[in-house]
């Protein structure tokens, strides 16, 4: 099965507290997402940790659920339902169900 979401991708978080935030997905972890500047969490960290050596209060993102966040359609600014469609030498692509167009690659922007 082919994943819908992949690290770099923009999202737009769809239900819950952050809705209508737009983003890029930073991580994922099995069913949650890690979104760039949204579900900002603090964290404390004690002296000598390797993230911070002096210790201290940190900002970091939260996880989100995945079912929360939709892909957004680069031409519309819109966020869109995806399709898996396979081309000739069988690979597949994902491609956006409204508007028909392929996702754009996030490692190669």
């Amino acid at each position: 099965m082919a994943r819908t979401l992949r690290v770099g991708d923009t999202v737009q978080v769809i239900s819950g507290k952050y809705r209508g935030k737009q983003g890029r997905v930073l991580s994922l972890q099995d069913d949650r997402v890690r979104v760039d500047k949204v579900a900002m969490q603090k964290v404390h960290l004690k002296p000598g940790r390797k993230a911070a050596r002096s210790g201290g209060i940190l900002e970091r993102e939260g996880t989100i659920h995945k079912s929360n966040v939709m892909l957004v359609d680069p031409d519309s600014g819109k966020p869109s339902r995806l399709r898996n469609q396979r081309d000739e030498s069988g690979k597949r692509t994902r491609i956006f169900a409204k508007s028909g167009n392929p996702v754009p690659d996030p490692n190669q922007s």
